[in-house]
Order: C-alpha cells, then structure tokens, then sequence
C-alpha cells in the first residue's frame, strides 16, 4: 500500500458485531481510501474481513497489541452496495474454553465411501441446529475437503461463520490434496494453531 496515502484508523474494540463492519462501510463510502480497522475478537475480523474482500479491497490482517487484530484496507472498486444487510454480519461471539468440533476425514463412520460423504455433509448442516454452537470447527487431514468448492456443507459453513463460528483448515492438509486455491470458508490453519484450538476447548466432538 502507498506510504503517500493517510490511513484513517477506526478503533472498534468492545463493539460486537456487526458494528465493526458497519464503521467500515461508513468509512468507505465517505470516501477513505485507507482504513486500519482495530477489533478484539476473530469473529470481527473475519466478518470486516469478508467484507472488505466482497467490495474489491487488498486486505492485510495482522496482530496487533492486547490480543487484538489490526485489518489494514485498501479501497476497492466496489464502494456502495445497496444490498447490504447488517445481519449478514451478526454474531455470537463464543465465550473461551466452549465446544470444538473436529473434523477428521471426508468420511463419517466405517462401511461406504460414499454413504460416509453424504453423511458428513448432513451432519455439518446440522450443527446449527444444535445448542450450543461450537466456538471453532478444526479441518484436516481428508477432513478439509469439506472446507473446498465441491463441498455440499459450504452452505452450512458459511452461515456457522456468520454467526461467530470459527472455521480451521490445516493448510498442510490442503496442500496435499491440492485444495488450497479451492478453500471456500474459513482460513487456513497450521498445526500450532490446531493444537492450541484443541487444548484450550471446553470439550471436544468428532464424528468419526
């Protein structure tokens, strides 16, 4: 991003979604060309991300100080959009230590191949539908293919995601099965970040 441009920074820790998203927009449709948006969890930061991506912008997202996130946005062609809905940005932020599904293989329980995608399909779009929601959903191994554009739980995904859900993908996985370019939800993981995930988590459920 140029240096002779003036970032505008909008500090939008202790905001719950979709706020964070909402300044964002404002922001861009007042004309920024810059923005450093500052959010203190991961839902926000996937939500002002998705966003800002949706509109055409160059998307940076790094760490920054307290445990919070630091989305630097370069202005996209794309600056008003008259189907914006704020509740596509809602969330419910999981409170720590909660519920992680893992997802292991592209195969729910032993027998047919087959039978066994279908069933890991449905299952996935049945989380939603079952309280609590997890605060994560970790991916690896043949596990990621769910995560890819052939998926028939993309769907299911992307509305956990909406709702504060948190999707893991081990990139190592999906380098092996050639998927990365394929990713259509959530971001891409490594094995510190899993295994954090899995240490820290309330409780763990797998299918398999």
């Amino acid at each position: 991003m140029s240096k002779d441009k003036k970032i505008q920074t909008l500090d939008c820790t202790g905001l719950t979604c979709p706020q964070p998203v909402i300044k964002t927009k404002d922001a861009l449709e007042q004309g920024a060309d810059y923005l450093r948006v500052i959010v203190d969890n991961e839902a926000s930061r996937d939500n002002v991300t998705r966003f800002a991506r949706s509109r055409g912008c160059e998307v940076l997202v790094d760490p920054s100080e307290n445990e919070c996130f630091q989305i630097t946005i370069q202005a996209g062609h794309n600056v008003v959009d008259q189907d914006f809905q704020p509740a596509d940005y809602g969330c419910t932020v999981p409170a720590a230590g909660g519920l992680v599904y893992v997802i292991s293989s592209n195969s729910m329980g032993r027998g047919s191949d087959e039978l066994g995608w279908a069933l890991l399909q449905t299952y996935i779009q049945t989380i939603e539908q079952v309280d609590p929601l997890p605060s994560k959903i970790i991916f690896y191994n043949s596990g990621v293919k769910l995560v890819a554009e052939k998926s028939g739980a993309l769907e299911a995904l992307a509305a956990l995601q909406k709702k504060g859900v948190e999707i893991l993908a081990c990139g190592t996985c999906l380098d092996f099965f050639q998927l990365k370019s394929k990713i259509r939800v959530g971001h891409i993981s490594n094995m510190h970040e899993i295994m954090t995930a899995m240490s820290e988590a309330g409780k763990l459920v797998s299918p398999l």
